[in-house]
This record gives structure tokens, sequence and C-alpha cells, in this order.
């Protein structure tokens, strides 16, 4: 059977805190490398991509939007969009803000609806599965997928099938219904039933009938999310949705608004691997612990260690475990968690204690990405800090001033194209120049390699939002990211 290309439409706008250090306000999981040498988001990108598919639409927050353009380039898949919620209003405002943008430039085509934080390793499956759904979503069911569970989970929603799975082959099945997270007891039973599947938070369905399900089930939400994509502004290749007319959007998840009232659903049962990598617990599971149940990352050893996940994620940062049992390490530059495998659920408190007491690496990652790549801070102490910059060939940074304080370059790879007021110069590996307070400066990379230099900032005040920007090629505003 021949059909429109699907769009997939993924979604990554999310901050969570359950994989805390790695996984941060500034920096979410769904970026981050968890189980191999690609993103989460790069993963999930690139199973989302082949035949009857079209390019990938990105729903993501405007701090991200770099990162996301970044890492898309990086696996050479370009979206068709980039849209920049200007808050997180949970999954239904953004579901139906890709369903409105696709519906205005192909009425009633077919769109996947998928997390960006997942882990599916059977890319292959999946995509069959998807394709074995289309009759029904293009008959006008909204088709959910279904993943085989094999323990009593207390932390993932379940679907709730109107016959047993059988041997879990993709046919499409009504659904019963959603049963969001159940206690120990009914997640055993719903287990042993044989009548239940995990819900992997995927969808499939045409913008005729997701927008006709909202219009049904969530009225109040159509008018002023047309007028968040109708006013929405171009920036760049992004699309900015209006922040006042989202404002106006309930703060809602898609199963709430949606798939827990419709009529219409449908349920592909899969057999395949599947995880959210809620936790600690289930990176540990994913990431294949050896005869011991020990699973090492990066510069970590683990000696006489049972059932235990050690991670390095320093460079040059050793951890050493010596007869742990069931206990999560993880090691940051700035950050190190320890816990019991029981507790790992439990990340969010250390998250809740840091704020509290004011500490920056409770929300903020310690590297910082930029369009021009990144930095990150080496020392800190009263009146400076050091830090390393990497900006990318042909990347800029802004032309930009600070009120409070003065800087020291000093290029320890490639060549800097400096600009300190109407001066610009070329600095050479073991070159250094001093920028003023106050004046105008900006740094380029004018070469085809990377360019590093370490800056020493001095002065009273030495905030990221102590920047004014004069120009700047990436559109960027006023403020810490413009």
């Amino acid at each position: 059977m021949t059909h429109p290309p699907i769009t997939p439409v993924l979604l990554c706008g999310g901050s969570g805190t359950r994989l805390w250090p790695l996984s941060r306000k500034s920096f979410p999981k769904q970026f981050a490398p968890l189980t191999g040498s690609e993103s989460l988001f790069q993963l999930s990108a690139r199973r989302l991509a082949g035949p009857g598919l079209a390019a990938p639409m990105i729903v993501t927050g405007s701090d991200f939007r770099f990162i996301v353009t970044e890492q898309m380039s990086a696996i050479g898949i370009t979206p068709s969009a980039v849209l920049i919620e200007p808050s997180g209003r949970n999954t239904g405002p953004a579901v139906l803000a890709a369903a409105l943008t696709v519906e205005a430039a192909t009425p009633g085509a077919l769109m996947l609806i998928a997390p960006s934080d997942h882990v599916i390793p059977d890319a292959a499956a999946l995509r069959a599965a998807v394709m074995a759904g289309v009759p029904a979503a293009l008959s006008g069911q909204i088709v959910t997928f279904g993943i085989r569970p094999d323990r009593a989970e207390t932390g993932y929603g379940w679907l709730e099938l109107t016959r047993p799975a059988g041997d879990f082959t993709p046919v499409p099945q009504p659904l019963k219904r959603f049963f969001e997270k159940p206690d120990l007891a009914r997640a055993t039973q719903m287990l042993n039933g044989g009548h239940h599947l995990w819900n992997a938070g995927i969808f499939l369905f045409t913008t005729t009938t997701i927008l006709q399900a909202f219009a049904d089930h969530a009225p109040d939400m159509l008018d002023p999310a047309r007028a968040a994509v109708d006013q929405a502004k171009c920036d760049l290749s992004f699309t900015r949705l209006d922040p006042a007319e989202w404002t106006r959007i309930r703060d809602i998840s898609i199963d709430y608004a949606v798939m827990e009232k419709a009529a219409n659903l449908t349920v592909l049962p899969s057999a395949g691997r599947w995880s959210d990598l809620g936790g600690w617990e289930a990176v540990w599971r994913e990431s294949g612990p050896d005869a011991n149940g020990v699973v090492v990352s990066g510069d970590a050893r683990a000696i006489d260690c049972e059932n235990s996940l050690l991670r390095s994620e320093a460079p040059g940062l050793s951890l050493v475990g010596i007869g742990l049992q069931d206990i999560v390490a993880v090691a940051m530059p700035d950050a190190v968690l320890i816990a019991h495998k029981d507790r790992a659920q439990d990340v969010k408190l250390a998250v809740e204690t840091l704020k509290k007491a004011g500490r920056a690496q409770a929300e903020t990652f310690p590297r910082d990405h930029r369009p021009w790549g990144w930095f990150e801070s080496l020392a800190l102490g009263p009146r400076f800090q050091v830090k390393r910059i990497h900006v990318h060939p042909g990347a800029a940074l802004s032309l930009q001033s600070h009120h409070h304080r003065a800087e020291h370059w000093i290029v320890v790879e490639g060549t800097a194209r400096v600009t300190i007021d109407d001066q610009v110069k070329l600095i050479s590996e073991n070159q250094s120049v001093f920028i003023p307070l106050g004046s105008k400066h900006r740094l380029e990379n004018p070469g085809i390699v990377n360019m590093v230099l370490i800056e020493v900032q001095t002065g009273a005040y030495l905030g990221e939002d102590d920047i004014i920007r004069y120009d700047d090629v990436y559109a960027r505003g006023q403020g810490a990211k413009g």
C-alpha cells in the first residue's frame, strides 16, 4: 500500500532531573550520549528516517534550538521545521502546534509523534510497526504503540487491550483504556494477565484526526494554539510560536487532553526492547551489565563490585569503586551523585536540596552550549573566572561588550580573529590578547579546524547576563543566551 510520507514530530523540550547530574535544566538527557557515542535525540532522529518518512519536525525550547540544529547537522539530517515553544506547557500544546503547522502545509497529512529521550534498539522493527499502523491511521484511528512488559514497572503508564497480546505481533487492535502509573500490586497483576502493554508515548494519526480529537475533547486549546501558530515569527531557520497566545493554552499532556477520552484508539503491540531511561537504574539496565551486574563508563573502574553503575563524565577524573553493591555513582566536573539503586528515582531530592542552597549545579550544566561552540568554567573565585572556550570552524561570537569585567584570551589551538573596538587582528597558538572593560569585541574562528582558547575574566561581576550584543550572526537578542 502506498501512502503520503509520514512526518515524524520529535518532542524535545523536556528538562527532567531524574538523571541528574548528567541531565539538568540547561542540558537535559535527550541531548546526552547516555548509551553510546550519539545522543538520545540523534538516535531518535535516525530511527525515524527512511522510506515512507518525511524530514522530521522538531518541537523544542529556545535555549535548546542551536543544540538541536548542531546535533541534527552532525548526523546529516535536516529538519522540515523547528518549532520554538516560548515556555514548556507539556505535550498537549506541543502536539497541537505541530499538527496545526503540518496541516497548514499538507492538509490531512500523516504524523508520528515520538519522544526524543527514549531507547529503542531495533529501529527497523519500530519503522515496520509504524507502517503496519498506517491503514488504521488513514481510516481515522489514533494509533498508539505498546511494548511487551518484562517486569511489574510502576514508573510507566500501561495500555489495556481488548484481547490477549498473544505473541505480540504488531497487528492493530482496539485499545480498551490507558492506565496511569500503577502501584506494585496492580502492575504485577497486569504483567501476569497478558492483557496489558507499556505505553511508549508514540502516536500515529492524520492531522484531520488529531485536530478533530482536540475539537471534541479539549476545544478550549484550539483557538490560542491556532493564534500562536498563525502569529509565529521566523527566526533564522526556526519558527517561534507567539508567546502571548502560547500562555493562554492549558498546560496538559496529550494523554490527559485527548488520549484518555478518545474512542477511536488503536494499539499495535511490540515485542521489541524499549525504555524511557527514566532513572539511573534504567540506564544501568540498558547499558548491558557484565556477569557481576556492573556497568562502567568513562574513566571509571570497579573492584569487587556487584550490580552497580559507575560513570565518570569528566576527562581525567578517575572514579574507582571498591566493594560496592547496588550503587549508582556518577561523577561530573562539578558534582558527584552516589545513591543506592533502590533510591535512584529519588535523585530529584538532590536537585531540590541544591536549589534551596542556591547552587548552580542544581540546574546548570558545566558545559554551556552556544551556536558557535561551547565553553566551560575551569576555575571561579572572588573577582576572577577561568574558562575554556571552543569555537567551531567558521563560527563567530557576537560583537559585544561588558559593564563589569575585562578579559584576557590565550589561544591554545587554532587561530582566532579578534576584534577590539576598531582593531582586527589574528591571534595564533600561544599568543594572547587583552580585552579592556567596556570595549566592543568579537571572537571568530576563520580556520577549518576547531579553535580553543583560555579566557581569564576579572571584575566585580562575572555573570553570563553581563553581555550587550551589538551584532550577531545568529540573530540572538540580549541576555545570557539571547
